[in-house]
């Protein structure tokens, strides 16, 4: 049996058996042949034959002597590194869903998590699970600003004592030595949104020095995004650590075009030695609390907080007045209709229904105020995620053609239910390669997947993936860019990407031939401090 050549029809699934049951194997475990190669650096393609032996890339080149277990006949696809998910909120989903279907038929096989300054802390029992458990995708973990706050504050809006900001200094070192690969902040979220600058400053100086990096969803992308821009490059370049605008966008109708600024802003800092980057999502809605609506200094205490100042008149209409300009001039882009609510715990009749909708359905016309005491309601009960229909297309487009930019979901590990989540849970990454790659010729096949792979890769230090590489870990993804495209939409969002033919992670094949195999290669990424 030794050096038998085993037709491409085979299932890849033989790849994910044990060793001891597997069949004598030949030089190489997987073997694929003919494929366009794209090697994740933005060079131009090649036609190559990819080998597989464990969980490595052997060998890129002609191969037309060598013998595998198993080969894929790649002929008029496309193989290029693993997709890198910059921005995820995939955790919750690993256990519910640990194969992360809607992210393996994307091509994604990396997920960084604790992004908009939430996180698992301590890191360390969360990495250790991972580790034992069977998961889909990689797994690494940034530190959370606000839970390292709220750890030590809570949710109080006031600046941390001397003593108080030691204390989430020496968290955010512990998090760098349980595996951290950096801060994140959400500076638009109670409680980061309670602390200056200054505060953040001095947390992310303590991951800088550890090799780590600093992520922000910013205090602000709407009328004021410029000046949060300037915020996040100020934390980078005071804290001396790379820095990253988190899901870039503009939010308004009225501050559209704000992203020239932003970006000559980006382009001005980098030439001033600040290592800046972004990424973004190719959607023109974002997707959040419909706690966004609510003023920051509402929030501070909790929800109970929240209720006993909506109790007192005054502040009352001081909230009111607050959701109705949000409603009319950032994330509901002047009409309520605008405001989607994708999921509600406390009733999921009102999954898919507007703000409007809802505001009918409480016997009230849909003005801009009557939907603001139709919020209130919503946020009393437990509140709800929201879909805000707030972007522009050139925005967008603008952000992600900047050579500084990765593609991101903002997304999570869903499986098929009966929410309205965002589209970009299932279609992101495909959604670029062919709407904005096939049909927008916005950018070149190798440049998108360059912003896929090689450029985050390179940003979270992952040296050892993002690049189609002999000696690289063996992320792989099979695609056809003729056919790849999101299906995913608001109205039926959950529907899987199609056109991604096969995926591996690790060398394991999760992906064969359009199938899910069962088998799952994910572990979990450890950061540039991390102490065993």
């Amino acid at each position: 049996m030794r050096g038998l050549l085993f037709l491409p029809v085979l299932p890849c699934l033989l790849a994910a058996q044990p060793a001891a049951e597997r069949p004598l194997q030949a030089p190489y475990d997987d073997l694929i042949r003919g494929a366009r190669v794209l090697d994740g650096a933005g060079s131009p393609w090649r036609w190559a034959d990819v080998a597989i032996a464990g969980d490595r890339i052997a060998a890129v080149g002609v191969l037309s002597a060598a013998t595998a277990r198993q080969v894929v006949d790649a002929r008029g696809l496309t193989l290029a590194p693993g997709f890198i998910d910059t921005h995820s909120h995939g955790r919750g989903g690993l256990h519910a869903a640990p194969a992360a279907e809607n992210l393996i038929r994307q091509g994604v096989t990396t997920i960084i998590e604790g992004p908009d300054g939430s996180s698992p802390l301590p890191l360390h029992p969360f990495l250790a699970a991972i580790e034992k458990a069977r998961i889909g995708v990689n797994v690494g973990l940034l530190a959370g600003h606000g839970t390292i706050r709220s750890r030590v504050m809570g949710s109080e809006n006031r600046h941390a004592t001397p003593e108080e900001l030691e204390r989430m200094k020496a968290l955010m070192k512990q998090a760098m030595l349980d595996g951290a690969f950096g801060l994140s902040t959400g500076l638009f979220y109670v409680p980061g949104n309670y602390a200056p600058t200054e505060e953040v400053i001095e947390i992310a100086k303590v991951a800088g020095a550890m090799g780590g990096l600093h992520t922000s969803h910013m205090r602000d992308e709407t009328a004021h995004v410029v000046d949060s821009v300037r915020e996040t490059i100020r934390i980078g370049e005071e804290g001396h650590l790379p820095t990253q605008v988190t899901h870039h966008k503009i939010i308004g109708n009225a501050n559209w075009g704000l992203s020239r600024e932003t970006l000559r802003l980006v382009e001005e800092a980098r030439a001033r030695g600040v290592d800046v980057t972004i990424d973004a999502y190719p959607y023109t809605a974002s997707s959040t609390g419909t706690g966004a609506l609510f003023p920051q200094w509402s929030m501070a205490g909790g929800a109970k907080a929240l209720a006993e100042r909506l109790s007192v008149p005054e502040s009352r209409a001081k909230i009111k007045a607050e959701i109705v300009f949000r409603i009319l001039h950032d994330r509901g882009a002047g009409d309520p209709k605008n405001i989607v609510l994708a999921s509600c715990p406390f009733d999921k009749s009102l999954s898919g229904q507007s703000l409007a909708d809802v505001t009918r359905a409480r016997g009230l016309q849909p003005s801009a105020e009557n939907a603001a005491d139709s919020a209130i309601a919503i946020q009393l009960r437990g509140g709800c995620s929201a879909i805000y229909h707030a972007i522009s297309e050139d925005d967008v487009e603008r952000i992600l053609s900047s050579p500084y930019t990765m593609v991101a979901s903002d997304g999570g590990i869903l499986v098929p239910g009966p929410d309205r989540p965002h589209p970009r849970n299932y279609g992101t990454f495909a959604r670029v390669l062919g709407r904005y790659v096939r049909e927008r010729k916005l950018l070149s096949l190798e440049e998108a997947v360059r912003k896929m792979s090689g450029l985050p890769a390179q940003r979270f230090g992952l040296s050892t993936r993002g690049l189609l590489r002999p000696g690289m870990q063996a992320d792989l993804v099979l695609f056809d860019p003729t056919t790849i495209i999101d299906r995913s939409d608001y109205l039926d969002p959950h529907r899987y990407a199609t056109g991604v033919d096969s995926v591996w992670v690790n060398g394991v094949c999760e992906l064969s031939r359009g199938a899910m195999t069962g088998a799952r290669g994910g572990r979990p990424l450890y950061g540039p401090a991390y102490l065993p």
